[in-house]
């Protein structure tokens, strides 16, 4: 016989309270900034209790998807991927022992982006000039003969090219990526001298 686990009646009205103030977002077609209904409303609307819409906002407002101001209301959120960028910094720091395969596993993801993205990169930039790039590539040099570290251009230089693509969201996961590196590089080599 198998062993499970009752369900968290209270858990699982939450989670269904999320998704119902997620599909209100999405149908009433919502942007960044924009007011959701009160409380009251969206209990009515949803056909849930007070409780479950304040648990389901708490959860949102921690995912960035819905941002509560007291004494104001709750709006739709920023949705970046700083949620995301903490809980795999977190999850980096945790694996101490193995920080480097953590690290491995986040150039690993970088690689597959720049790759994926190659073939439509070149067409978008093919026959442009761009100064602000060559500055980046001859800052990065210069800090690289130097033995000093280039993050800040390097992630200067990699959004420059993701411009000319004009995606939002892999701009965004890019940034998170580097974020990610930045911060656990430096926390590894710590770790190493010690």
């Amino acid at each position: 016989m198998k062993n499970s686990t009752p369900e968290d009646p209270s858990a699982n009205r939450s989670a269904m309270t999320m998704d119902a103030i997620k599909r209100y977002i999405l149908a009433h077609e919502l942007q960044t900034g924009d007011p959701l209904p009160t409380e009251a409303e969206l209990c009515a609307d949803l056909g849930v209790s007070r409780s479950s819409v304040r648990e389901a906002i708490r959860k949102l407002d921690a995912l960035d998807i819905v941002h509560s101001r007291r004494g104001s209301g709750s709006f739709v959120g920023a949705m970046s991927l700083d949620p995301l960028v903490e809980t795999l910094i977190l999850r980096s720091a945790l694996d101490a022992g193995d920080g480097y395969k953590s690290l491995a596993e986040v150039v690993d993801i970088r690689k597959a982006l720049d790759l994926g993205i190659g073939v439509d990169l070149v067409r978008a930039i093919r026959g442009t000039r761009n100064p602000q790039l060559r500055r980046c590539v001859a800052n990065m040099r210069e800090r690289a003969e130097k033995g000093e570290s280039y993050y800040e251009q390097d992630i200067s230089f990699h959004l420059g090219l993701l411009n000319y693509l004009n995606n939002r969201i892999l701009s965004q996961l890019t940034s998170a990526m580097w974020l990610i590196h930045r911060t656990v590089g430096p926390t590894l080599r710590q770790a190493e001298r010690e």
